[in-house]
């Protein structure tokens, strides 16, 4: 990974540089991803383990959870490590590492996302095909596809980072290593690079969101000739995902859909989609789903009563 840079290391500035700010921002960081990875994986478990969810709904549900583990992991125990340290370098390897792992795991979400929406889609306006439309087969194949689709993405990204050359300033505004914070750090004009980052990143969250948009108006106009009954319930459906997509992808619009500017509020706006929605998704599919709290229990008494028997 040479390229023409003087740089070995970069220093992340993180969320603040205030001391007494840094250990609540430890405190209450760590408390968030060890709900992230404690909700995700009772999820992941959860549809394993239970033969009640065995739509595609859960089969995609279940890749989303383990997908949120490792998208915050690439960024949350650095950040979190680095509000106890004064010395909070990444060395250049590393950052196009956690760079790779961020766009590699997020795009994938976004596209697994893209492809839930798709399932209500057919599962709502298409009833009757649905068995037919989303076969085991299919969904492992849209979820190949979302895997492949974010390998592809975060490669483009972090080849053309590499190319560019750093032989100065090091010191990276941001709390992870981010296309946008380096382009600023590289000592040579970087417009053509932003115009690309944006048709990179910003096309493929732009378009996906409205692909995610059409659906629910589709949806929602099929809805017209339903019984409220049937409204209800396809709305009751929906809404998890709805909230899910509104959490991620509004910042990731934010953030992708512009050239870098302001990269204070940028960090801000970041924690929603790195830390805050990965750690949301357990609680408001869980709480908004009666089927999952149903198998949650059962899994949980199957667990006490096999503790008992001992």
């Amino acid at each position: 990974m040479e390229n023409a840079s003087s740089v070995k290391e970069f220093i992340l500035l993180g969320l603040s540089e205030n001391q007494a700010v840094q250990k609540i921002c430890f405190v209450m960081f760590l408390f968030f991803y060890m709900v992230i990875v404690a909700g995700n994986l009772l999820i992941v478990i959860t549809v394993i383990s239970s033969q009640c969810l065995n739509s595609p709904m859960y089969f995609f549900l279940c890749y989303l959870s383990f997908v949120d583990i490792c998208y915050s992991s690439v960024t949350a125990p650095k950040m979190i490590a680095n509000f106890l340290v004064e010395n909070k370098t990444i060395s250049f390897v590393g950052c196009i590492a956690q760079l790779f792992g961020v766009h590699f795991f997020g795009c994938t979400e976004i596209f697994i996302l893209t492809v839930m929406a798709y399932d209500r889609y057919v599962a709502i306006c298409r009833p009757l095909h649905y068995t037919t439309l989303m076969t085991r087969r299919v969904c492992g194949w849209m979820v190949i596809g979302s895997w492949v689709g974010g390998f592809v993405h975060s490669t483009v990204q972090t080849l053309l980072t590499t190319q560019l050359p750093f032989c100065g300033p090091n010191k990276i505004d941001h709390y992870f290593c981010d296309v946008h914070p380096l382009l600023q750090l590289a000592c040579t004009n970087t417009y053509a690079m932003g115009i690309i980052v944006v048709a990179n990143s910003g096309m493929i969250t732009l378009s996906c969101f409205f692909i995610l948009v059409m659906s629910y108006v589709v949806i929602l106009v099929s809805l017209k000739s339903q019984t409220s009954k049937g409204w209800h319930k396809a709305l009751s459906t929906c809404g998890s995902h709805i909230t899910v997509v509104i959490l991620f992808f509004g910042p990731c619009t934010f953030i992708y859909i512009r050239p870098s500017g302001n990269l204070s509020a940028d960090k801000s706006v970041a924690v929603f989609y790195t830390v805050i929605t990965p750690m949301l998704n357990p609680l408001i599919y869980a709480l908004r789903n009666k089927e999952v709290k149903s198998a949650m229990r059962k899994l949980w008494s199957r667990k006490v009563g096999s503790e008992n028997g001992k």
